[in-house]
C-alpha cells in the first residue's frame, strides 16, 4: 500500500519492549529478560529505520525511546542505538529508577539524550508492591541525584493514582514527594488494568472502590501541582513554567501526538502516522528479528481520511490548555453539540479558537465526546450527551 504524504515526518518514536519483570497491570508490548536477543533487536531497530529514511525530515524536532524498560536494554546495545538514530532537538529515554546507574548516566548523556522519564509510580512502598514494581523511594531520589549530577536538566517523574489501598493522604505524600525533587515535568495518570488480567482478579473490589474516588484524586493532583507552580498542559502532564527563560518544559514528543504531526514508529507493535495513512508493526518479537537479514516488517495498515485525522486532530488538541483553530476543523464539529457544551460553560469560543474552559478540563473525554461530529451522527450525540450529564 502506498503510504502517501511523502517525507516530513519530524517526529520519531523508537519501541524498546524489554523489561525485568511484567507489572500485572501493564498492557503494553513488552519482553521479559531475552538478554540474549537485545543485540539483535537494536540489529532490526536499524534496519527498519533505513526502511523509513524517506519518510524522515532530519534533523528531527523530537526521538521517544520508550517501552518496555529502555534502560533495561544492554548499555552497550542501547548507547549503539542512540548514536545511529537521527539528530534530534530533543531526545528522551524512559527509565526505571533500579536501572540508573553511575555508569549509565554520562553514557546517556554522552550519546546525546536530553531528557529522561523515570517511572516513580508512588513513593509508598507498600503500593509499589501492590504494583509490582521492583524499586523503592530511595531508588527513585538516587535516580534523580544521580541524573542531576551528569547534568541533565530535564527530568519528567510519572505517577498513577487510583492504587489499590491508596488513600488521599497517600496522593498527597507522593505528589509532596515528587515535587521535593523538583522535576521539570509530571505526567499523573489514573491506574487503568484491563479486565481479566491477574491484576485485576487480585484487586477488582478495590479497584472498583477506586473507580469511585478517581474523580477527587484528579482534582486533588490538578489542584497541589498548580499551587506548586506547575503549569497544567495537558489532561495528564504537568510542567514548571519557565516564565522568561525562553524555556518550553512541555513534551515536545507528545505535543507533535496531540497536534496531529506525522510521526514514524520503530519496532515491535509502533504505531507510525504519515499523511492519511497509519501503520502498525505485529508485536512479535521472532518475525521482527528477522528486518535485520532484510525481511520487511509485519504490519497492519489503515487508509484515514480527511475527515478522520481532522477529529482526531480536534480530540487531542483539546487536551491541551491552548486553543484549538477550528479553521481547518470546522467540519468535525459537531454544530449541536458544540451550543450544548457552551451553554453548559464547558469551552470557550473565541474569534475560531477553541479551548476547554477549567470546568471541561476535568472532563475533557466526555466533552470532546458531543464536540466531535461523526458521519452519522444521530445515536452518537444521543451517546455523548448522556455521558456530559453522567459526568456533570
Amino acid at each position: 500500500m502506498s503510504r502517501g504524504g511523502g517525507g516530513g515526518a519530524r517526529h520519531l518514536y523508537v519501541h524498546l519492549p524489554f523489561c525485568a519483570h511484567r507489572c500485572g497491570y501493564c498492557d503494553f508490548v513488552t519482553v521479559v529478560g531475552r538478554r540474549g536477543q537485545h543485540a539483535a533487536y537494536v540489529d532490526a531497530l536499524l534496519a527498519e529505520l533505513e526502511l523509513e529514511r524517506d519518510l524522515l525530515d532530519e534533523p528531527l524536532d523530537t526521538v521517544y525511546l520508550g517501552g518496555g524498560t529502555p534502560s533495561f536494554t544492554a548499555q552497550t546495545d542501547l548507547i549503539r542505538l542512540l548514536r545511529a538514530l537521527p539528530k534530534a532537538a530533543e531526545v528522551t529515554v524512559e527509565a526505571n529508577p533500579e536501572t540508573v546507574t553511575p555508569a549509565m548516566a554520562p553514557a546517556l548523556r554522552d550519546a546525546g539524550v536530553t531528557r529522561i522519564s523515570l517511572g516513580a509510580q508512588t513513593f509508598a512502598p507498600n503500593l509499589l508492591s501492590v504494583l509490582e514494581r521492583r524499586t523503592g523511594p530511595d531508588r527513585v531520589r538516587a535516580a534523580v541525584r544521580t541524573l542531576r549530577d551528569e547534568g541533565f536538566a530535564n527530568l519528567s517523574l510519572d505517577l498513577v493514582f487510583g492504587i489499590p489501598g491508596q488513600t488521599p493522604a497517600d496522593l498527597a505524600s507522593d505528589l509532596a514527594a515528587a515535587v521535593a525533587l523538583e522535576p521539570e515535568h509530571l505526567s499523573c495518570y489514573e491506574l487503568e488494568a484491563k479486565p481479566g488480567t491477574r491484576f485485576t482478579v487480585a484487586h477488582g473490589a478495590e479497584l472498583a472502590r477506586q473507580a469511585e474516588a478517581i474523580e477527587s484524586y484528579y482534582e486533588q493532583v490538578v489542584v497541589e501541582l498548580e499551587s506548586c507552580g506547575y503549569r497544567w498542559y495537558e489532561t495528564a502532564n504537568f510542567c514548571r513554567s519557565a516564565t522568561g527563560s525562553g524555556l518550553d518544559l512541555r513534551s515536545a514528543h507528545n505535543l507533535a501526538y496531540w497536534e496531529g504531526r506525522d510521526c514514524v514508529g520503530l519496532g515491535i507493535g509502533a504505531v507510525s502516522t504519515v499523511g492519511l495513512v497509519r501503520w502498525r508493526n505485529e508485536p512479535s518479537l521472532p518475525r521482527y528479528l528477522a528486518v535485520a537479514a532484510g525481511a520487511s516488517p509485519a504490519r497492519e495498515h489503515e487508509r484515514l481520511t480527511s475527515l478522520t485525522r481532522a477529529r482526531e486532530r480536534l480530540m487531542l488538541g483539546l487536551r491541551l490548555d491552548v486553543p484549538v483553530s477550528l479553521r481547518e476543523l470546522d467540519r468535525a464539529i459537531d454544530s449541536a453539540g458544540l451550543e450544548r457544551v457552551r451553554e453548559l460553560g464547558l469551552v470557550e469560543l473565541e474569534g475560531g479558537m477553541l479551548t476547554l474552559a477549567r470546568r471541561g478540563r476535568f472532563i475533557a473525554n466526555a466533552v470532546s465526546a458531543e464536540l466531535v461530529c461523526e458521519e452519522d451522527p444521530g445515536p452518537c450525540a444521543d451517546r455523548a450527551a448522556m455521558a456530559i450529564a453522567h459526568e456533570l
